[in-house]
């Protein structure tokens, strides 16, 4: 039985245009230019940085109706996002402890990651206020490219691992059901061959 292709697909919810052009740069894979080199080194202060092993499909959103929008769009389509990037603050819209709420009511499967550079937030209460917490996870910025890859890399690894367990369950669970439903059908015909083998209680033997 052929392996479905890994979801690799991410979603970058930031109401900053720069952050999401850091993502695009960060979790590109293809071999780099000149100029793009040039530009990835400015950005990272290093001639070398790291360059991801798995090519990622990025989509980002200004604002977190936005992004919970298109998570439910790509939900819908059956073509999940495995992991979500959500700054807190994104003025006039839903901050990002909202933006999380809703998405996890769509799709309580993808792995959150909240982009923050504040320090002010409450995380115990954001953590009991967010029902989905154990699949939440705290990148602080400005980030290191490597935290991202590896967060990235990481989290959608785990996402897949689930997700092909779950259909392994499904299977399992209805190879059981017609397993139970062939055991019954069995006894069904037992039942009605006895039944037409039993002599008739009315006759009379002599």
């Amino acid at each position: 039985m052929s392996r479905e292709p890994e979801n690799r697909r991410v979603l970058v919810i930031d109401d900053n245009p720069a952050i999401h052009d850091d993502f695009r740069k960060i979790l590109a894979t293809s071999t780099p230019n000149e100029e793009f080199q040039a530009a990835r080194a400015q950005l990272f202060e290093s001639l070398d940085p790291p360059i991801p092993h798995h090519e990622f499909h990025i989509d980002c959103a200004d604002q977190g109706k936005e992004g919970f929008e298109m998570v439910q769009k790509a939900f819908r389509a059956g073509q999940p996002y495995a992991v979500a990037f959500v700054d807190m603050r994104m003025p006039p819209g839903w901050d990002g402890a909202e933006t999380i709420e809703h998405i996890w009511e769509s799709d309580p499967h993808i792995e959150i990651v909240i982009c923050t550079a504040y320090s002010d937030h409450n995380w115990e209460h954001l953590l009991s206020r967010l029902a989905h917490h154990h699949k939440l996870l705290i990148l602080k910025k400005p980030f290191d490219p490597i935290e991202v890859i590896q967060l990235v890399t990481s989290l959608t690894e785990r996402w897949n691992q689930q997700f092909h367990t779950q259909q392994q369950l499904e299977r399992l669970a209805a190879f059981q059901e017609e397993q139970a439903q062939e055991v019954q059908r069995v006894i069904r015909e037992l039942e009605q061959e006895a039944s037409h083998r039993a002599p008739n209680s009315s006759e009379t033997y002599l």
